[in-house]
């Protein structure tokens, strides 16, 4: 497949400003790797909070992390999410009106990195907001959940990217992207500090709503220095290019991206299974679905794959960032050294607190909250 390809002067922007926030995150200077076929390293030269599954025995999860802990790098977009309640979706050429509506952070990448940062787990987002009232919603409801916004800039020639998030009575939401800064105005080539973080990165997290092009230079940025690439499928309903894919160590869709990407049924888990394997054959060798209510499951190629029951939650308000609050969850507890079966529990119970609070952000939980549920069961 080939990559979806841009004028160099549609790429770039006079007016970008770099965002800075009060919660700051010592230099990176050591970048120890983990080899995902052997998710266990050491961590002995590197304390992070504790991830024991009895919090009682365990020290406080929110203690500071080493400055040479890798941090988690999240490169994607940003949005204004502009939620309305309804009853159900209006059919065509139908008004309705909304019960209410109000205006939050969000954005596959933005959600990704306060999932990180709520976890306590060094997180910085790489990004872009327009000069205007959204940005500073961003930047703010990032920052105030402890993301390093370093590698934020702000563009004068493109708005914030913001969705229409129309949630139904049942918590079940459709959405509406406009894509603004997230897919305008990015620079031809990233920029010496921020390739640098990257290379510098425990884990790197990717989604589709920024160019595909941006996201091949992030991830051959990655693995040039043995860094591991998750992709999370949501966003741009395209074919992802091929020179993409053969730099992502983790694959995650949910399972309508991975029946779109594929043209393959994934009704049941017997077909779930044969999409993951074409996904297999174009070069990616860990495919993460998330199943909704069905759970998880982790498709290692070449084994049987790691099965995730969905943990219930006592009652679902918002799936909104569900999904994003998985696969962030599941890489933080994976560069942390977790076992693959760990990763996964660790995500359900964070999800699983997500959908109980209304917004994205908003409702991503911390890591003491996701060890007291663990704790629970």
């Amino acid at each position: 497949m080939r990559g979806i390809s841009f004028s160099p002067a549609n790429q770039w922007c006079p007016t970008q400003t770099n965002l800075t926030n009060h919660h700051q995150i010592k230099t990176i200077t050591i970048n120890p790797k983990f080899n995902l076929n052997n998710p266990n390293p050491s961590n002995k030269s590197h304390p992070l909070p504790c991830f024991s599954l009895n919090p009682a025995k365990s020290p406080n999860p929110q203690i500071p992390i080493a400055a040479t802990t890798p941090p988690l790098v999240v490169v994607g977009s940003a949005n204004a999410d502009i939620y309305v309640e309804i009853e159900r979706l209006p059919t065509e050429g139908e008004t309705i009106s909304a019960k209410t509506g109000q205006t939050l952070a969000g954005g596959k990448g933005a959600n990704q990195a306060a999932c990180g940062g709520k976890l306590a787990y060094p997180t910085f987002f790489v990004g872009q907001v327009g000069e205007d009232a959204h940005g500073k919603l961003i930047a703010e409801a990032l920052g105030n959940g402890g993301v390093n916004l370093d590698h934020l800039n702000i563009i004068g020639e493109a708005p914030t990217g913001h969705a229409v998030v129309m949630l139904q009575s049942d918590g079940q939401n459709s959405i509406i992207i406009v894509g603004g800064a997230n897919m305008r105005c990015w620079p031809e080539t990233l920029s010496d500090e921020d390739l640098e973080l990257i290379r510098s990165a425990g884990i790197v997290l990717l989604q589709r709503e920024i160019p595909d092009w941006v996201n091949i230079q992030v991830a051959k940025a990655a693995s040039s220095a043995g860094v591991p690439v998750i992709l999370d499928a949501g966003g741009v309903d395209a074919p992802i290019p091929q020179e993409l894919l053969k730099f992502v160590d983790i694959f995650s869709p949910n399972e309508s991206e991975l029946g779109r990407l594929t043209g393959m049924p994934t009704e049941t888990f017997e077909e779930i299974s044969q999409a993951v394997a074409k996904c297999h054959e174009m070069g990616v060798k860990l495919v993460l679905v998330k199943l909704g209510a069905k759970g998880s499951a982790l498709f290692i190629e070449g084994k049987e794959p790691i099965k995730q029951p969905v943990i219930s939650a006592k009652k679902v308000l918002d799936t909104t960032g569900a999904g994003d609050t998985f696969t962030a969850s599941f890489a933080v507890a994976l560069v942390e050294g977790k076992s693959r079966e760990e990763c996964l529990r660790f995500a359900a119970a964070a999800a699983s607190l997500c959908v109980q609070v209304k917004g994205a952000i908003p409702s991503m939980p911390d890591r003491k909250s996701v060890l007291n549920l663990l704790q629970s069961l």
